[in-house]
């Protein structure tokens, strides 16, 4: 599998290299995001290419990985593009730290590096000799894991037993998501049975899950990081026989769990406006190469989902 991932990922990055910088006469901007196997991410590239195309005044090289820990595959389409001489590099960091060295080639070669969804860390970014407000693109990640944290606490009640599956440890979101539950937890005295890393991926998380329900069979609900957690935790309590007597949040409102919110088999989710974005992204990306001096953060919506809006 490891093989497979690897010649995946080779291929993907070939492709990018034969891909030419295109009108001469327009600016190209590079979408980096994370897992395309991540329907949060798909629906991200389809949103930037429909932006682009109603745009019409640049051209859109987009690049996803083939799992969420897949960091050489940004790494190696930051290099490429650097080598292509884009205008603007739109980053969603799969790692907040490893990614800093490569962001910092970018500039120094003179490309506009806009960083979103996902912040990048502040002292590699300092480490590196970029400043430590560095222009970020994207939602307050722990007010909306506190905003569905909170939307459980208040439907399962005071000491109730929960779990928390968290993101890939080395994403600063995964940290800010698992922070928002936390305050949660706090605020409604819930009884955190466990805490675990499923690395955003639906297949760890499934197995995440079985396990723990083995461990804690009594729990009442599941704090997920992401959708795509969600549907594994999903797949596990309905294995296990109890679908509706553990409730499950996630974070990111993808398709396929708002199927899941209608028939009551998930309580709720954040939606952040994926494909909104990266277009707002690569628009503070053009505001940049425009003159404009940006840093710091240019928030972006965040809403409870819950069956009520569906």
């Amino acid at each position: 599998m490891k093989m497979v991932k690897g010649l995946l990922g080779m291929l993907l990055v070939l492709s990018l290299l034969a891909t030419p910088v295109l009108a001469a006469d327009k600016p190209v901007v590079g979408l980096v995001m994370k897992s395309l196997a991540n329907e949060f991410f798909k629906t991200m590239e389809e949103g930037a290419r429909k932006f682009a195309a109603e745009d019409g005044t640049f051209e859109l090289i987009p690049v996803g990985m083939n799992s969420e820990t897949d960091i050489d595959t940004q790494i190696s389409a930051i290099e490429n593009f650097i080598t292509q001489q884009v205008d603007i590099i739109c980053l969603a960091p799969a790692d907040s730290v490893g990614l800093v060295p490569f962001v910092k080639k970018a500039v120094d070669a003179g490309i506009v590096v806009v960083n979103f969804d996902v912040t990048l860390d502040k002292k590699a970014l300092v480490d590196n000799g970029l400043p430590e407000d560095f222009l970020f693109v994207g939602p307050d990640n722990a007010a909306g894991a506190e905003m569905v944290g909170d939307h459980l606490g208040e439907t399962l009640g005071k000491g109730a037993k929960v779990i928390i599956l968290e993101g890939n440890p080395g994403a600063d979101n995964a940290k800010q998501r698992k922070e928002g539950f936390m305050r949660s937890v706090a605020k409604y005295e819930l009884n955190l049975l466990d805490s675990r890393t499923a690395h955003w991926e639906t297949e760890e998380a499934n197995t995440v899950m079985t396990n723990l329900l083995t461990s804690f069979p009594d729990v009442q609900g599941v704090m997920c990081a992401n959708d795509s957690m969600a549907l594994g935790v999903e797949k596990a309590i309905a294995a296990a026989g109890k679908t509706g007597a553990i409730q499950i949040v996630g974070f990111d409102n993808i398709g396929a769990v708002q199927g899941l919110i209608k028939e009551g088999k998930i309580l709720a989710t954040i939606d952040q406006f994926g494909p909104k974005m990266a277009a707002n992204a690569i628009k503070v990306g053009f505001r940049i190469l425009n003159g404009e001096a940006l840093t710091g953060w240019q928030t972006t919506p965040i809403k409870l989902i819950t069956k009520a809006d569906l």
